[in-house]
C-alpha cells in the first residue's frame, strides 16, 4: 500500500517519449518477397503448360493462326487413349462432349486441333475425324511439328 501512495501522491507517472512516426516505406521487405514470388513463378509454370505427352509427325507446312481463346485440342497418344484438352474420354464421348463445348462457346465452326503420335494407327486417327465430320465440325486441323531440318 505505502508504495502504490507513493507513486500516486509523487508523480507516478512517467512521461514515455514517442518515436515520431515514420513516414518512409521500408522497402527491402516488399523487394525479398517480391523476388520469392518470381521465383515461385518461373518454377511454375512450365509445369502449367504440361498436356498429353504426344510425340509429333514433323511437316514443312505453316501454322495456322490461332484465336485468343483456348482451342479445343483432341489427342490420341501411342496407346490409342483418346484426351479431350488434358482429359481422358472414350471415343462414344467424344463428340457429344464437342457439341456441348462448341454451342457454349457459339456453334460447330469451332476449329478442332486433332493431334495424334507418329505411331498411332491411321485406322484409329480417320475414326476420330469421321466422327468429327459426321457431327458437323467443318473446321478440322492436324496438329503437326513443323521441321526445321529442310
Amino acid at each position: 500500500m505505502a508504495i502504490s501512495g507513493a507513486q500516486s501522491a509523487g508523480g507516478g507517472k512517467r512521461r514515455h517519449r514517442r518515436r515520431p512516426v515514420m513516414a518512409e516505406i521500408n522497402v527491402t521487405p516488399m523487394v525479398d518477397v517480391m523476388l520469392v514470388l518470381l521465383i515461385i513463378f518461373m518454377v511454375s509454370a512450365p509445369l502449367l503448360t504440361v498436356g498429353v505427352p504426344i510425340d509429333l509427325p514433323q511437316t514443312q507446312a505453316s501454322s495456322l493462326d490461332q484465336a485468343d481463346k483456348e482451342p479445343l485440342a483432341v489427342s490420341v497418344n501411342t496407346k490409342g487413349q483418346i484426351f479431350l484438352q488434358n482429359s481422358e474420354i472414350k471415343v462414344e464421348e467424344l463428340v457429344p462432349k464437342l457439341q456441348a463445348i462448341a454451342s457454349a462457346r457459339g456453334g460447330t465452326d469451332e476449329r478442332i486441333y486433332v493431334r495424334g503420335d507418329k505411331t498411332v494407327d491411321y485406322g484409329t486417327m480417320m475414326k476420330i475425324m469421321g466422327r468429327l465430320s459426321a457431327a458437323g465440325f467443318r473446321r478440322v486441323a492436324l496438329v503437326t511439328e513443323v521441321d526445321q531440318g529442310s
